[in-house]
């Protein structure tokens, strides 16, 4: 289908009606932008004034050609504005009645050539193009927000729809700076399906209480590297919108990880729907802003609690790489380090390694010759963990095994000094059944370092329900001391970070069961829709295919929830031995190195 679109009309002038009517003009199309709210129309222009004036300060447009993208963007209230439209992309609001009506209403006016984009992320565009008088002419336009930044559009087929209607609209897309990904029709598509789930787990697990706002955002950008944590970008999304869109997606798959969690509802019936309410999850300076105020849940720093105890010296019980790590870690911080493993040739191979770790530092700028020296002076190599009689914490980063963990604890219960706190590097096992190996479950907590620990910010501080008030601080404040943000979680599968991150892993490999996309694409969606830094299979190579489908059995087994079930095909990768990178293949072939 060869179709020149020059002539594009974008009906709903909205945050992103408007953002997508700028990349169509900027990129040279002669822009019809309709929306029966004239107010609508006039922010919209303001809006393009205002980010072409900005273009021509920052020198990435001239005068001249701001002038043309202006002149190419008129408005109009009416739908018959786009009878010369080749294009008409529509983005009113997530309802079947109004995108409906908008169809059969451009029907009647628009060419019989014109192809009819609808920008919904969770309506069925089947259904939407059964309104229309040449279904075959409907398909899926779906941008991300804002639409001038962001790289990636869904272009979504129905069965309806005719193969040169999409190679004509993906073609836009490239000329427009896009990525397109080429997906089917179902609630949510590629990026919003995957994306929805995990927001509305996160709102879930604030919702029970279990973590604060603060704490589970801060554990989703620090320990995954997202720009935002979820409930702020819930906020940002609106959450009358993610209900609408998880209704969507819930009454499509009946999966209860799609289920609205109560809170949205509750939220979105109150009236605070987030950034653009001026109050959501938090609160905001005004109706539209970013900046967040203060209000009534906010924590209050050096608020009094319980002193912590004294902590000089550290004990870290393993030899692998997050052992090395978390020592290089305390030593760095001035602490006095005892490196325990099985053997001693052990324990001074993983010094070597710590040693190797500090003299890249240097290398690269990042720490002095002398600091690299003081640091590793600091640590001191063993073979056994009677050497850690004098530490005042002990930091196990052992085997992910329980049996192993317990056996190391009823150890440490008997070498370290009374009032040693005991801290569980565990990323998936209960701590409680650590603690209880011990004699003093009171001084045992969860510490979880995220891996690589020199370089990871994050650490998860797990109390238990036997977890003393001063153990609870005493970590807190080591955590500040080695300059990593503890959050608190209590001691359930997963804590905050794998708890939210697994599903949405899990989710995906099922996406590709299903035969829905392929693993490019959806990589491709999730780094340029969600802007996650790794797409989800290239993580699941990285972490590990037999630890992932640990951690997730350990996730179905303490929720029971069968949308939780781990996927058949990661089963089946692990069984025949493609554990991702470490293996040479896993979802994809890799170089051994």
């Amino acid at each position: 289908m060869d179709t020149p679109f020059t002539t594009i009309a974008v009906v709903g002038l909205g945050t992103m009606g408007t953002g997508i009517a700028e990349v169509l003009a900027r990129a040279g199309r002669e822009v019809v932008g309709i929306d029966i709210d004239p107010a609508a129309a006039r922010r919209a222009v303001a809006s393009l004034e205002a980010s072409t004036a900005r273009a021509v300060r920052r020198e990435r447009l001239t005068e001249r050609e701001r002038g043309d993208v202006l002149a190419r963007f008129r408005t109009f209230s009416d739908l018959s504005a786009a009878a010369d439209a080749e294009l008409v992309i529509e983005v009113v609001p997530e309802s079947y009645e109004i995108k409906q009506q908008v169809i059969r209403e451009l029907d009647a006016v628009v060419a019989p050539g014109t192809i009819l984009a609808t920008g919904t992320n969770a309506l069925s565009v089947t259904r939407l193009a059964a309104e229309s008088l040449r279904p075959e002419r409907v398909l899926g336009l779906h941008f991300f927000n804002p639409a001038p930044a962001m790289k990636l559009v869904e272009v979504v087929s129905s069965v309806l729809t005719a193969p040169p209607a999409v190679e004509a609209v993906t073609g836009l897309a490239r000329e427009l700076g896009k990525e397109p990904v080429a997906v089917g029709d179902r609630p949510g598509f590629v990026a919003d399906g995957l994306l929805f789930g995990y927001l509305n787990q996160a709102a879930a697990m604030y919702e029970a209480k279990y973590a604060s706002r603060e704490d589970i955002d801060a554990a989703m950008r620090l320990g995954c590297g997202l720009p935002m944590g979820p409930l702020a970008l819930l906020d940002l999304i609106g959450i009358d919108t993610a209900r609408t869109v998880l209704e969507a997606m819930y009454a499509a798959s009946h999966d209860r990880l799609h289920a609205p969690a109560p809170v949205l509802g509750q939220l979105s019936e109150a009236g605070l729907t987030g950034r653009k309410a001026g109050r959501g999850f938090y609160s905001y300076a005004a109706p539209g802003s970013q900046d967040v105020v203060p209000d009534a849940l906010t924590p209050h720093e050096g608020a009094a609690g319980v002193p912590g105890r004294t902590v000089t010296a550290v004990g870290v019980a393993g030899s692998g790489t997050m052992a090395s790590g978390i020592a290089e870690v305390f030593a760095k911080a001035g602490y006095t380090v005892v490196l325990a493993a099985r053997s001693q040739e052990k324990a001074d191979t993983a010094k070597g390694r710590i040693a190797g770790s500090l003299e890249r530092s240097v290398t690269k700028g990042r720490l002095t010759a002398e600091a690299r020296d003081e640091a590793l002076a600091r640590i001191t190599p063993a073979g056994s963990l009677d050497a850690f009689a004098e530490v005042d914490l002990a930091v196990e980063a052992v085997a992910e095994d329980l049996l192993v963990k317990q056996q190391l604890f009823a150890t440490l219960d008997k070498v370290c000094k009374p009032g040693a706190v005991l801290a569980t590097t565990t990323s998936s096992l209960p701590v409680v059944s650590v603690a209880r190996a011990t004699s003093r479950p009171q001084d045992v907590v969860g510490m979880h370092f995220f891996n690589p620990a020199p370089a990871m910010k994050l650490v998860e501080v797990v109390r238990t329900v036997l977890t003393a008030d001063d153990v609870h601080t005493t970590v807190r404040e080591v955590c500040a001391k080695v300059r990593k943000h503890p959050v608190d979680c209590g001691d359930r599968a997963g804590f905050i970070v794998n708890a939210l991150l697994f599903p949405y892993l899990n989710n995906a490999i099922k996406m590709v069961e299903e035969h829905y996309a392929t693993l490019d694409d959806i990589d491709a969606a999730m780094k340029l829709g969600g802007g996650y830094p790794m797409g989800p299979f290239e993580l699941l190579d990285v972490v590990g295919l037999d630890v992932s489908l640990a951690i997730e059995k350990v996730l179905h087994q303490e929720f029971r929830d069968p949308g939780l079930a781990p996927a058949p095909l990661l089963e089946h990768l692990v069984a025949a031995g493609c554990l991702g990178r470490k293996t040479g293949r896993g979802f994809r072939e890799h170089t051994r190195r």
